[in-house]
């Protein structure tokens, strides 16, 4: 599974909009939708912001599980 939609499935399992995740981490709700859509992929900073919010590790949200 790509990044954009393991953003997507952990953002739709809290319950959350794209609008309410990009507040929290502080990008646009834009670069959330083309993370999501596979258009461009975050930033390392984006990826470990996004990791601490959603409680995962950065290797799990990049796909890595062992």
């Amino acid at each position: 599974m790509n990044i954009g939609c393991m953003i997507k499935e952990l953002r739709q399992e809290k319950g959350i909009s794209q609008a309410a995740l990009a507040n929290a981490i502080g990008v646009s709700q834009k670069a959330i939708d083309f993370w999501e859509r596979g258009v461009n992929q975050p930033k390392a900073s984006y990826i470990v912001l996004l990791s601490d919010f959603f409680e995962v590790s950065c290797d799990y949200l990049l796909g890595k599980q062992g």
